[in-house]
């Protein structure tokens, strides 16, 4: 499974146009192993074979690497790691910290941590209405986390003045978009393009209302 996992991913990242180190798909395949064991016991998510979870978790973050701007960025109810750590092995030299109220998933993300040597990460287990910092991020980043509207409202206090919001989402942003017009602002809509996935997939960049 090792070596089918490993090969699936390096045609992927081809596509992608994602240039990895050996060192940086090492971790990314050993981070699928490692979903897979413990999935078996915490239900860290619904796709339990570990080729799809390459396709749906993996490479569906992956697809957003080119499009995140520098600096700390905030992963808001990061599950087991999604995006945060397939863009924290992608981009090293980048902070990301990962939030989320699920005990289980956060344990979990402590041992991803731990034996992928990630030291870009910084966990954090709370909900994000109880998360407070004294300066904001300049980009917060989630992947099926709640809808647009619901986002905006219970992440906004953590956006510095100029930051923005980036929201994985699928077919239904647009009506999701129409909902949040006196909230924020649609800065770009990117449509995403997912190897091996023919659902379609967008990265929304919102600039929140004052």
């Amino acid at each position: 499974m090792h070596d089918a996992l490993a090969q699936q991913l390096e045609c992927a990242l081809v596509q992608l146009e994602l240039a990895f180190s050996t060192a940086q798909r090492a971790k990314l395949v050993a981070y699928i192993e490692l979903i897979n064991r413990w999935n078996r016991a915490y239900n860290l998510t619904a796709v339990r074979d570990p080729m799809a979870m390459v396709t749906r978790h993996l490479l569906d973050s992956l697809a957003i690497t080119s499009l995140i701007p520098g600096g700390t960025i905030l992963d808001v109810g990061t599950g087991p790691g999604l995006p945060g750590i397939p863009l924290a092995v992608a981009l090293p030299d980048q902070s990301f910290h990962l939030l989320d109220g699920n005990g289980k998933k956060t344990r979990f993300l402590f041992q991803v941590k731990n034996d992928l040597n990630l030291t870009n990460i910084d966990i954090k287990e709370t909900r994000v209405e109880n998360f407070h910092v004294d300066q904001g991020y300049s980009c917060i980043v989630s992947r099926a986390f709640a809808s647009l509207s619901a986002m905006v409202k219970s992440c906004h206090h953590l956006l510095s003045p100029q930051g923005r919001i980036f929201a994985m989402k699928s077919t239904g942003v647009h009506a999701e978009l129409d909902e949040i017009s006196d909230l924020a602002e649609r800065v770009v809509l990117h449509e995403l393009e997912v190897p091996g996935l023919e659902e379609t997939r967008y990265l929304v960049e919102l600039s929140v209302r004052s």
